[in-house]
């Protein structure tokens, strides 16, 4: 499925038409208004929903440290729902959607046959990627902020909400616990932007976006394999997802942001890279073929 899906033919060459922003616009739009969008992001809703659901219907209390991180916290606040919610999307969940928006950027449109009529004078060939590129950073951020509301409501609605303690033993009030979500999904988002950049070039190097979506998915989970065995522990902090979950040190005072500037530059890196090496194949793409 492409980002022309729902535009008729005539729609798809006045979208190539127009200048960038109104075809950054134009793209935002298209794939916002995709019900596959929708259920990802409902999905994605789904998995505080149900965690919170599952502790509040349990008759039993974990220990200390048992089961994902925060989950013991869950019935004291509320607020950890979205806390343990981010652990245990981070690894698959979250990388599963960006793979499939990603993924689908470039080869979506060319196995409908659109990508010539996108192409056309003034838009080019750079700024299509650049434009790609900007609409798959944008679901990160969405899908990690639909997470982190989704997480608080229910959090809120099936427990008691009030000050929170955070991994150093420091309490914060409860306007503060939710600033520090938000950074957390600002450090979730910016996890996920290499990611993002390896799907769009992949995208450039297949017309089968199916094949594409899978492809991103793959290395997301091949590189969090290698990020667990011991033996290349030289090659961790070169892999885009080992600071996945360094955001714990949001959650002490004072608030550290160590981990946030490596895993910033860690994926500025992955951006460049990638962003070069699919320059440099779709500039020499046969789009007519």
């Amino acid at each position: 499925m492409s980002s022309s899906e729902f535009l008729p033919q005539t729609q798809t060459h006045t979208r190539a038409r127009v200048g960038g922003w109104d075809l950054l616009g134009s793209e935002i739009s298209v794939l916002f208004r995709r019900r596959r969008t929708w259920a990802m992001l409902a999905a994605v809703a789904l998995i505080p929903t149900l965690l919170a659901v599952a502790v509040r219907l349990s008759s039993s209390t974990l220990d200390p440290g048992e089961g994902p991180p925060f989950l013991d916290r869950v019935s004291q606040n509320g607020l950890f729902v979205g806390f343990t919610a981010m652990v245990v999307a981070i690894p698959l969940f979250l990388p599963l959607t960006i793979g499939v928006v990603a993924g689908d950027t470039i080869a979506g449109e060319a196995s409908l046959g659109t990508l010539r009529y996108l192409l056309v004078a003034p838009t080019g060939r750079v700024r299509l990627l650049l434009i790609k590129y900007a609409g798959a950073a944008l679901f990160c951020l969405v899908a990690t902020l639909t997470l982190t509301v989704s997480g608080a409501l229910i959090g809120a609605a099936l427990f008691p909400v009030g000050p929170v303690t955070l991994l150093s033993g420091d309490n914060i009030s409860v306007t503060e616990s939710l600033w520090r979500s938000l950074l957390v999904a600002a450090y979730v988002t910016v996890s996920l932007l290499g990611l993002s950049m390896i799907g769009l070039f992949i995208s450039t190097l297949t017309d089968v976006p199916v094949g594409a979506m899978a492809a991103t998915i793959v290395v997301s989970v091949v590189a969090q394999i290698l990020d667990v065995i011991p033996q290349l522990d030289w090659l961790h902090p070169w892999l885009f997802s080992h600071y996945w979950l360094g955001f714990a040190d949001l959650l002490r005072q004072p608030l550290d942001l160590g981990s946030f500037g490596q895993n910033a530059i860690v994926q500025v890196c992955y951006v460049a890279v990638f962003g070069a090496l699919a320059y440099s194949r779709f500039v020499t793409k046969d789009i007519l073929s």
